[in-house]
């Protein structure tokens, strides 16, 4: 368990790297609706995508087997990208704190 954290760390970085590529392309971030999915697959209102950003579908989800979350706009940031660790609520300590890109 004590690798997942970091783990997510490394993956919510690939998708900060991947969402600006998507910004430069379409113009602007995936919204709150399309999500992270629109790194591998273009939603059809993406002109420009130039994708995918993410090789595979299964990227998406934490080390817990749970989807990340995206906010877009964020609260800490241009957009939120984050996972709420082992026990999938807010806050904690060790495997159960939140992973996000702020």
């Amino acid at each position: 368990g004590s690798s997942r954290s970091p783990t997510a760390k490394v993956r919510i970085q690939n998708f900060e790297a991947a969402l600006d590529l998507f910004q430069i392309g379409v113009g602007r971030y995936p919204t709150k609706e399309e999500g992270l999915a629109a790194l591998v697959t273009a939603p059809p209102s993406a002109a420009g995508w130039d994708g995918p950003y993410l090789k595979k579908a299964d990227a998406l989800q934490d080390p817990w087997s749970r989807p990340y979350l995206y906010r877009s706009p964020g609260q800490k940031g241009a957009v939120d990208i984050y996972t709420l660790g082992s026990d999938n609520a807010e806050g904690g300590s060790k495997e159960a704190k939140d992973v996000g890109n702020w």
